[in-house]
């Protein structure tokens, strides 16, 4: 099956559809950093992404040109529905972005898209955002399920919250993945005993907050010494693999890894999929 990555990041859809031999046929990402650490890991088996199919801004894609594919895979700007932000919703500029998904969507018609967002999208404007949302999908012929997720229940130590909205040209009966036991403890990760089993929610910002304030989420108490975590360790519990690169600084690296979806989440949305395709 051939997908598109759009609002790519550094790739965590692309992992999770590699992991299911799915082939990327197109990316777009705006942000330069998430974008050469996108090509730093997937450059090399996908080489036309340095060409016409990478491009960075997704309201200036011709899609009369666009290959064709499968699934969409969209985790679309989350700042202006985020409980951290303003909450602007469709005023803010990203907020609208929601729409060139559709566009696409509108003309390519792909049998599947997986969509993401952060879980106040369900409660922005009293809930009229994600109606439209709703209806606008619902319009352009596709029947779609949805449901809040929490990366704690698919194997990582994470407290990540997402929903996630799937859907589909024929109606079927896709049921949301079982939830599965945790693959490792944050003792496990940070190679002491924690004082949490699962973590904080990675964040894109606001790292070295005091271990005891209620911001921080990077800091641990292991094996009663305050560790700050690494890159590494947050790739982990994202479920990104350990090879994973980043050649850009530290910062831009946690902010990304903060940006990502949950690889196994997205693995055990797909596998659900397969079972009603």
């Amino acid at each position: 099956m051939k997908y598109v990555d759009l609002f790519s990041g550094i790739g965590g859809f692309h992992l999770a559809m590699e992991s299911f031999n799915f082939e990327c046929v197109m990316a777009c990402e705006k942000d330069l950093h998430a974008r050469k650490t996108y090509l730093a890991n997937y450059g090399k088996d996908y080489p036309y992404l340095y060409e016409d199919r990478f491009p960075e801004d997704i309201t200036k894609i011709d899609i009369s040109i666009m290959p064709d594919f499968d699934i969409l895979c969209a985790g679309f700007p989350c700042q202006a529905f985020s409980q951290a932000g303003k909450q602007r919703g469709f005023e803010d500029t990203r907020g609208t972005l929601f729409f060139n998904v559709a566009n696409i969507l509108k003309t390519k018609k792909p049998s599947i898209f997986i969509l993401e967002n952060v879980k106040n999208l369900l409660l922005h404007d009293s809930g009229k955002t994600f109606s439209i949302i709703k209806n606008t999908l619902q319009e352009l012929g596709y029947f779609i399920h949805y449901k809040v997720l929490n990366t704690a229940h698919y194997g990582l130590p994470q407290p990540r919250k997402r929903i996630y909205i799937v859907g589909f040209l024929k109606e079927n009966n896709f049921k949301w993945p079982e939830s599965k036991p945790l693959q490792f403890t944050m003792s496990d990760i940070l190679g002491g005993e924690c004082n949490r089993e699962i973590g904080y929610t990675l964040r894109c910002g606001g790292r070295m907050s005091p271990i005891n304030d209620k911001h921080n989420w990077d800091g641990f108490i292991v094996d009663n010494k305050e560790h700050r975590l690494t890159i590494k360790e947050a790739c982990k519990m994202q479920g990104f693999p350990d090879n994973f690169i980043f050649p850009v600084s530290n910062n831009q690296a946690m902010k990304q890894i903060g940006n990502s979806v949950s690889v196994p989440v997205i693995q055990a949305i797909i596998n659900n999929i397969l079972e009603v395709i």
